[in-house]
This record gives structure tokens, C-alpha cells and sequence, in this order.
């Protein structure tokens, strides 16, 4: 694969690197994170990452992975927030429970993704209580199938169902979704509510988890829909932040858009997206997460 990355990659994936080494020691914390499942606590592994210098409690953003796991795209994402000078918590919904990869055979099911929600809750209420955050700008992110899952939750308009025992969720302040399974939507009743500034952010290409299936579900929205913000990245493919990744095609992976929920979809790297993309998440942040 990396003979394939050309300089302008290589570039950029070199000065993502440098800024990640650049945060001071102790700037990421490898943590626990738990949760409420069917009357157990589970402990996901979590890591969070502060920015450097922080004199006053700042916003925080909890990452929630895809179908793949934690990846370098949530890793890079939680670098880029703690050098704007915000939290950053990455979730694993993932190792805690025994799983690795679901894209495939293990493609989630509708239920699974809705009992993932709790995972939302529990983060937003973890970060609520650490020292040096502040519990009244907290905000989360979603990629592919855990951009579904934060649909979901920033849909419902209130913490999911969850055990009585477990701390009521803060609420979060901005929810961005990127290339979301918004497939998942599809189970819930019309009309739908949005109750906090949500940016969609889709790749024009994307057949995996495709902008019309969004735009549907924003056309439900029937209180709210003025929160709503949607960037749609021309000539982008799912997983357009996969900094050197060719784009390629899977035939193995599961995929809601498509007749049965199998099987197949494009992935692969646009780097003007990713560029614009971030441009885009800085000030949307901004706006929403300032003091």
C-alpha cells in the first residue's frame, strides 16, 4: 500500500504524524469507559486525548469508530480536536465485547446498533465528571456505521433507555455525523426531531452509506430541521478520510443501502474532501462548543 501513496499523501499523513508526537506526555490517556448491558457493567476501552495548556475546563467530543474498529481516521480526528484545543475521547465498542470487524460477515443488525447507543450516554456522562472538562460543552461524532449509531441517539432527542442505576447523560451541545448509516433511521417514526446542531458530512460517491438515504431521512425532520447542516463532498467516496487508501471496491461488506442488506460498496481516500471536510468540522465546532 505504500508504494501506492503519492507525495501530496505522504505529505500529509507526515505532518498529521508530527502533530501527534508534538502533543506533551501524558496528553493521551488510555482510559476506561462504563456501561450498562443487559445487567452488567462493561468497561470499554477509551482513549483521551487534552490539549496542551489548558488554564480553564474545555469542550470535549466523544469519537464513536465504523464497522472496523478504532482506526487511524478517529486517531487523527482526536489529534486534530485536542490541537483546536478541545477533548477528545475515542471509544472502543468494539474489544470490550469480543468483536474486532463487522463489516462483513458480522454486518450489525438494526438491534445492535440501537443497544450501541448506550455506549453515547455513557461516554457523554464519563467525560461530564472528568476534571478539566466542562460538562456543558460536550458534543460526539460518528463515523459510518457509529455515525448511524449517533444518529440514532441525536434523533431520539433524549438519553436512550438504559438501566435506572446508570447516571442520566448530559446534553451534548453539537453531534456531527460523517458518512453516517443513515439506513439505520429507517425503524424510527416520523416525524423525526433534531434538538441539536447536527452536521451531515457525506462523500457525493458514497455507496455505501449514500446521500439520498440521508437526504430522506432529513426530509423527516419535521421540528428542528433548521439545525441541520449538510456538507457533500464532490467526487468523495465512503471512508474519504482514509489518508492513502486507494479507493477500491469490497465485495464482502455488509451494506443496508442495498436490496437484503448485502453486499458490496466502494471505500477508498479523497483528499480534497478530507481538507474541506476538516475546514468544515473546525468551524462548526467553533461555533457550537464556544464558551
Amino acid at each position: 500500500m505504500r508504494r501506492l501513496l503519492g507525495a501530496a499523501s505522504l505529505a500529509i499523513l507526515t505532518a498529521i504524524m508530527a502533530l501527534l508526537a508534538a502533543l506533551p506526555a501524558g496528553a493521551q490517556q488510555n482510559v476506561r469507559v462504563p456501561v450498562e448491558q443487559a445487567g452488567r457493567t462493561v468497561q470499554l476501552a477509551a482513549q483521551l486525548f487534552r490539549p496542551a495548556n489548558a488554564s480553564t475546563p474545555v469542550a470535549a467530543v466523544a469519537i464513536f469508530h465504523g464497522c472496523g474498529g478504532p482506526g487511524q481516521n478517529t486517531a487523527r480526528m482526536a489529534g486534530l480536536l485536542a490541537s483546536w484545543g478541545y477533548a477528545a475521547l475515542v471509544v472502543d465498542s468494539f474489544s470490550a465485547r469480543g468483536l474486532k470487524d463487522v463489516c462483513g460477515r458480522h454486518w450489525p443488525t438494526q438491534a445492535d446498533a440501537e443497544a450501541r447507543a448506550h455506549d453515547i450516554d455513557a461516554a457523554l456522562g464519563w467525560l461530564a465528571r472528568q476534571p478539566g472538562i466542562d460538562p456543558k460543552r460536550l458534543a460526539y461524532m460518528g463515523y459510518s456505521y457509529g455515525g448511524g449509531v449517533a444518529m440514532l441517539r441525536a434523533l431520539s432527542g433524549q438519553a436512550s433507555a438504559s438501566p435506572s442505576a446508570a447516571p442520566a447523560a448530559p446534553p451534548a451541545r453539537a453531534v456531527v455525523l460523517v458518512y453516517p448509516d443513515c439506513a439505520l433511521a429507517d425503524s424510527l417514526e416520523s416525524p423525526l426531531t433534531v434538538r441539536q446542531p447536527t452536521l451531515f458530512a457525506m462523500g457525493a460517491l458514497d455507496d455505501w452509506t449514500p446521500v439520498p438515504r440521508c437526504q430522506a431521512v432529513i426530509d423527516r425532520v419535521a421540528r428542528g430541521k433548521d439545525l441541520v447542516e449538510t456538507k457533500i463532498y464532490d467526487g468523495a467516496h465512503h471512508s474519504f478520510d482514509a489518508l492513502g487508501l486507494p479507493v477500491r471496491y469490497l465485495d464482502g461488506v455488509g451494506n443496508r443501502s442495498k436490496p437484503g442488506g448485502c453486499c458490496g460498496a466502494h471505500y477508498g481516500a479523497h483528499e480534497p474532501a478530507w481538507k474541506q471536510f476538516v475546514t468544515d468540522v473546525r468551524a462548526f465546532l467553533a461555533k457550537h462548543l464556544a464558551p
